[in-house]
């Protein structure tokens, strides 16, 4: 009986760290038609936080297998399925930060900060900056 509890103590404790990390898939949300974009898996690799995109929700007007044609890095024409979107996140004591983001749409690259919500940690907040200015998406996890 003792090993049962202990048993389901651990299970839940598993559960409860692995729902409070940013590591795993998330849904992407487009902030401004509200539309889900893609879904992009955030994994860590020596202490840093990466994360490629691994499926693309169909979109109207969108060719077959696309590419990001407006990267201006080692991304440039690279497939967007599998495409390292984030790169380099180091995390502070409450959320990731100090990384960039480029946005496939627009080849743009932003420095960028993440953080899970207090209440509800499936829900990611994902910020870019380019100087003072700044845009904020939610990001929903992928409940498997």
């Amino acid at each position: 009986m003792k090993n049962l509890v202990l048993l389901l103590a651990f299970s839940f404790i598993g559960n409860l760290a692995i729902s409070q990390t940013c590591v795993g898939k998330w849904t992407t949300i487009d902030d401004e038609t509200g539309k889900k974009k893609s879904t992009v898996e955030l994994y860590k690799y020596k202490d840093h936080l990466y994360g490629k995109i691994v499926y693309l929700y169909p979109r109207e007007g969108r060719e077959e297998n696309p590419v990001c044609k407006k990267c201006t890095d080692d991304r440039k024409n690279k497939p967007l399925v599998g495409l390292q979107i984030v790169r380099y996140l180091t995390w502070d004591g409450s959320e990731w930060e100090g990384g960039t983001i480029v946005d496939p749409e627009n080849g743009k690259i932003y420095s960028t900060k993440m953080w899970l919500d207090e209440s509800n940690p499936n829900k990611l907040y994902v910020r870019g900056y380019i100087g003072p200015f700044f845009r904020t998406q939610t990001w929903l996890r992928v409940v498997e």
